[in-house]
């Protein structure tokens, strides 16, 4: 008994003691659950924040679904077929109570994407595309959205979960509504959630939900969405801005896999441009656009994410050595077959596994950069409020936006200087790399070169197709004659001129805005720099049948506070056709202070500035 009494006067101590101790406080002292309540706060935040770019689209009794704001004046992506029903007009409402008129700007129905333009304001919240190569399986997401049209009151619905699969490929309905290296998710996506936008942690925007999979006796999601790539979205915003109706890329080839696991070409067609730069039957294809080829679906991954028009470089190997070239991706539609699956005409068979037909020659040739098909866009109902907004053309969706971006871009260019002051002879002096001088004369009249294989001039006053000048060039005077109207009296001294998208330059980081403009029948792009309009390189086309000629302007300096080319390369086919280093450039008629003529000149060696008469 005594035993059990000293046992038990000890543990009554013990337990006196125990309850003088300070109870802990795990919030507070706990490094994991701090960790936890930050990241959880962080989430919260990123999820409100990301809420404010979310777009619940009503399309009036046609339904509807959601989009993802990405600019402050309104832009939103979508899916095409959200928008579809709509036509050119639909209401949008954003989680601050309000709706918003918005007007169809661009198609891409091969990808399933559309983009939109809310109206009324000019300081919408947005989202950032983030660069969806970094995403990695078992990431955190979240849709947000407007499932099952719930957001009556356009706050939209979260839901989150992980990255389940990257780099998957689902394959069209026809040849519309491809799904190439997309995202695949297990956050919910349902009916309505189409076009709504998918977020990472941070609130990046890393894709546009469009297709999931559903039960089949129901429409409930099971846990395998997929997203467009914001990086796919990346490729082809700038077509978009443009009212463009754009379609994806092919390289006019197929390829299979060989017995040794290699992706090699089966068949090729030889009016591509890939066939015309040296790809062969049984070459092997390494890399596309910068990213390896391994499997048959890598490749249709890679040139499912690219607009049709796009130059990427293409790494092959034949017998053992690498060879390196520059293709132009074709389309997989014509313009016209494009044209006629947005307004439901039916599904032709993929032209990616059809077999070239024999041309008629006798048949006239649709010239392969021409962007008009022969059908054009149904003339639709507008609301009042949209039409100032919408305007129909073949082969656009909305011609508005293109005349706008248009003009910005040759605004940007002409910022750059005020060559309309520049009236007389443009005179370009120097050396070639590799040897030998030249001389270049671009006058109202006439075009010139000296070279030291010889001198060619040009007539300017007539057309100037079906001139290579000077010979081996592709076309060099002509396109230079071209690029000095641009500067000096904008887009509409060339003719019709559009704005054809944003594109890739060789040795350019950035993508360029690129002016397509018909002159008769030449055809010549302009690709210059969106952030300050230098003109970065021109093509031209003397005929639909040649390659183009291609300048591309390394370096620039100013002269007189106007810029001019410093350094330019010209390239024909697969051939460098010469290397021009400037020494000096020379206007012969320039008002000066005075108002006087005078002799402008810009001598290298000392980056002089000078007249006859005084130092500028």
């Amino acid at each position: 008994m005594t035993l059990f009494l000293f046992i038990a006067r000890f543990l009554l101590l013990c337990a006196a003691v125990n309850a003088l101790q300070p109870l802990p406080v795990f919030a507070e002292e706990n490094p994991v659950s701090a960790a936890v309540l930050a990241a959880q706060q962080q989430r919260v935040a990123a999820i409100r924040q990301a809420s404010m770019a979310a777009v619940s689209i009503f399309a009036g009794g046609q339904g509807g679904g959601s989009g993802v704001l990405v600019s402050s004046d309104g832009f939103a992506l979508t899916n095409f077929h959200v928008v579809q029903p709509a036509g050119v007009s639909m209401k949008c409402g954003l989680n601050d109570g309000n709706v918003y008129d918005a007007v169809l700007v661009g198609l891409d129905p091969t990808g399933d994407v559309s983009l939109i333009k809310l109206l009324g304001r000019n300081d919408f919240p947005f989202a950032m595309l983030a660069d969806s190569d970094t995403v990695r399986v078992g990431d955190f997401c979240f849709a947000a959205g407007n499932p099952f049209l719930l957001a009556t009151n356009f706050q939209p619905s979260i839901s989150a979960g992980i990255v389940s699969g990257v780099h998957r490929y689902q394959y069209p309905a026809g040849t519309l509504l491809e799904y190439a290296d997309c995202l695949q998710v297990d956050a919910a996506i349902n009916p309505g959630n189409s076009g709504g936008a998918l977020f990472d942690a941070e609130g990046g925007l890393i894709g546009v939900n469009g297709r999931a999979s559903f039960e089949k006796r129901g429409r409930i999601n099971v846990g395998v969405g997929y997203a467009i790539s914001s990086n796919q979205l990346r490729n082809f915003v700038g077509m978009l801005r443009g009212g463009r109706l754009c379609d994806h890329a092919t390289l006019g080839a197929t390829v299979a896999t060989s017995e040794d696991g290699r992706v090699v070409v089966a068949d090729i067609l030889e009016s591509s441009d890939a066939y015309r730069r040296g790809l062969r039957y049984d070459d092997e294809i390494v890399s596309i656009a910068g990213r390896p080829v391994r499997t048959v679906n890598a490749m249709k991954n890679i040139l499912g994410t690219l607009p049709s028009g796009w130059r990427v470089p293409l790494v092959l190997r034949r017998e053992g050595r690498p060879i390196e070239m520059l293709v132009r991706l074709a389309g997989v539609h014509s313009p016209a077959e494009l044209a006629l699956l947005v307004e439901g005409g039916g599904a032709p068979a993929d032209p990616r596994q059809k077999k070239q037909k024999p041309l008629d020659k006798d048949a006239p040739q649709k010239n392969p950069h021409d962007d008009t098909p022969e059908s054009g866009k149904k003339t639709a109902q507008v609301p009042d409020i949209v039409k100032p907004f919408y305007e129909p053309r073949n082969g656009f969706t909305n011609y508005y936006f293109n005349r706008l971006e248009r003009n910005r871009v040759a605004a940007l260019i002409a910022s750059r200087g005020d060559y309309a002051v520049c009236k007389g002879s443009w005179i370009f002096s120097g050396t070639l790399v590799g040897g030998g001088d030249f001389r270049i004369e671009l006058a109202e009249n006439f075009a010139s070169i000296d070279l030291p294989t010889g001198t060619t001039r040009i007539d300017t006053t007539g057309d100037l197709d079906g001139n290579p000048s000077p010979p081996g060039s592709g076309g060099l005077l002509a396109s230079l004659v071209l690029w000095r109207r641009l500067l000096q009296s904008g887009p509409q001294s060339l003719g019709r001129t559009d704005y054809w998208g944003t594109a890739p330059l060789l040795g350019v980081e950035e993508l360029c805005d690129v002016l397509h403009s018909t002159v008769a029948a030449v055809e010549l792009q302009v690709a210059s720099s969106p952030a300050d309009g230098t003109v970065r390189g021109l093509e031209l086309w003397p005929s639909s049948q040649d390659d183009p000629c291609e300048v591309r302007f390394l370096d620039h300096t100013s002269l007189n506070q106007i810029e001019m080319p410093h350094r330019f390369e010209v390239r024909h086919g697969n051939e460098l056709f010469a290397i021009f280093q400037i020494r000096s450039i020379e206007f012969t008629e320039i008002p000066s202070n005075d108002e006087a003529s005078d002799r402008v000149s810009f001598l290298e060696p000392g980056l002089e500035y000078f007249t006859a008469d005084r130092s500028l």
